[in-house]
């Protein structure tokens, strides 16, 4: 899935999808929404595979891409991935947070190679937004 051309994700409240800091872009966090609406609702659940997880993970950060490279003049692109944080809503004993967000990481190295490989966090959190099972926040500097 690549977010060339893709839409800047619109926010569900009061807040901006990306602001922009001289050669930095912050993102705010983002679900798996495609055209508004998720995809996926309800929280991780522990025995599942995570790759039952990776689609609303990539849109996810797909969306979250797309809100950094929404701020970027014609001439500029996304240089690197400075730090990614993804928040999975999950059910207590659910504990596989780190392979969840991996499908995050290769989705950015797909799209920008070894640039798109930051620090990163990966946390459990009880709900997220909409009932949504991830968000996805990301760091970018710009070229």
């Amino acid at each position: 899935m690549s977010t060339a051309g893709a839409a800047k994700p619109v926010p569900q409240g009061n807040y901006v999808a990306a602001r922009r800091c001289g050669s930095l872009v912050f993102t705010a966090g983002m679900t798996p929404r495609r055209n508004g609406i998720l995809t996926m609702v309800g929280p991780i659940q522990p025995g599942t595979p995570p790759e039952a997880y990776r689609d609303p993970v990539v849109l996810a950060c797909a969306n979250a891409l797309a809100a950094a490279r929404s701020v970027l003049a014609d001439s500029e692109s996304i240089a690197a991935i400075i730090t990614l944080t993804v928040y999975t809503a999950a059910q207590p004993g659910f504990s596989a947070h780190s392979a969840i967000a991996d499908f995050a990481s290769r989705f950015l190295q797909d799209e920008l190679g070894q640039a798109g490989i930051g620090a990163r966090t990966a946390v459990g959190v009880a709900t997220l937004p909409g009932n949504a099972p991830v968000e996805i926040q990301l760091v970018a500097v710009v070229a």
